[in-house]
């Protein structure tokens, strides 16, 4: 089952106009300045755009990218037989953007609350993080985000989806961000960003990601389980233990804090207590990252550090509120979802019917369905506000 976006000829003018704010969400500082900024980020990136065949045929392309691009292909069909992700122009050209990032999104929270600050679109809705394709365009409106007493949080994004909108611009390309990425990361993230073409709520950030995160989950175990090879496999693995602990570590810092924000908002502590009791639940959050990362350390047995560890250790030494709000929007309702992907007989179109229908309920009953779906999701969801929830209608 596939959902091509099919836009009329007469109305792709308009949407080039509407293109920034398309890209608000995934992509000069504000106003006109920041629309302009995305309008033309994109379409270079665009014009950069080769299709696969034509890098792969010539002889200028170094070995190991053809390599790749010839998997980037294997993968993409793989996407559309074996998980019915959509059958369009994404994915098929590649372009090499010079640069370490596609964006780099801005998210803010206040000082006393794991919230995300939203920005509100057109097209998009109201979403959590803004983008900008100049790092140091994002570093000056994060600058402006912290004077006002926001705790900000600036981080590359390796690519982002235009949601199917622009397959008639010649779709979302692969990228130099992320194409040299081992074997079943770089599947995940093409799995994801393709998901989002197939189910999008707006003003609902936690949702959208987290169900793209579930789609590459699965989607990765099914492609490393079926098509890698034994090394791709034994790489992975060591990453995927790595990032589960990761987020176990993260998600238990998420759960204190939520506590201590709660806390807060019914006895309204004083501002220095807060203060205490914030600053050692991050002191203790990263004593017990050394920890777990000296036995990453220990388990490579002097083999070199993966430059996964050094990514690690640049987010705990800049998390906080904005950060632990940015990465819940990305694994708070995995667990739901994937219940959501076992109750459908692990059938994808079943489940991608399902996720549609979830997306066009109103946001309280779409969270207590998924509630339900996963009583246990943690504590930064909404799931405590409904305690008897009711599950979804399961499909015959």
């Amino acid at each position: 089952m596939h959902w091509p976006h099919r836009i009329p000829p007469l109305f792709r003018p308009a949407l080039l106009i509407a293109l920034p704010w398309l890209l608000a969400g995934c992509a000069q500082t504000s106003g006109l300045g920041y629309y302009w900024q995305g309008l033309r980020g994109h379409l270079q990136m665009l014009q950069a755009a080769r299709p696969l065949p034509e890098w792969i045929a010539s002889s200028d392309t170094p070995p190991a990218l053809r390599e790749r691009l010839q998997l980037a292909q294997r993968a993409r069909a793989f996407a559309v037989t074996e998980l019915h992700l959509p059958d369009n122009a994404s994915y098929h050209r590649y372009a090499d953007l010079h640069r370490a990032a596609a964006v780099w999104n801005v998210v803010a929270a206040p000082p006393d609350s794991l919230t995300l600050h939203t920005w509100c679109f057109p097209v998009t809705g109201c979403i959590g993080y803004r983008g900008y394709f100049a790092e140091a365009h994002a570093r000056e409106h994060a600058a402006q985000l912290a004077a006002e007493g926001l705790e900000v949080s600036v981080y590359g994004v390796p690519a982002y989806s235009t949601l199917g909108y622009l397959n008639w611009l010649g779709g979302d390309p692969l990228l130099s961000t992320f194409v040299q990425w081992p074997e079943g990361d770089f599947v995940r993230l093409l799995f994801h960003e393709l998901a989002h073409q197939v189910v999008y709520a707006k003003d609902d950030t936690q949702f959208n990601e987290s169900f793209a995160t579930a789609v590459e989950r699965l989607g990765s175990a099914r492609w490393l389980s079926t098509q890698a090879g034994p090394e791709a496999r034994a790489a992975f693995a060591a990453s995927e233990a790595r990032r589960r602990e990761f987020r176990a570590l993260t998600r238990a810092a998420r759960e204190r804090l939520s506590a201590l924000y709660a806390q807060n908002a019914r006895e309204a502590l004083a501002p220095e207590a807060l203060a205490a009791m914030k600053s050692e639940a991050m002191q203790d959050f990263r004593a017990r990252y050394a920890v777990l990362r000296a036995g990453w350390l220990a388990a490579l047995d002097g083999a070199p550090s993966p430059a996964q560890i050094a990514g690690y250790d640049r987010w705990v030494a800049e998390a906080n509120n904005a950060a632990f709000g940015a990465q819940a929007a990305y694994d708070g309702w995995v667990p739901a979802f994937e219940a959501l992907f076992a109750r459908e007989a692990r059938d994808w179109p079943r489940f991608y019917d399902a996720v549609q229908q979830l997306a066009a309920l109103p946001a309280a009953r779409r969270h207590e369905a998924l509630c339900a779906l996963h009583p246990a999701a943690p504590l930064e969801t909404l799931c405590a506000r409904h305690p008897h929830p009711t599950p979804p209608p399961a499909r015959p």
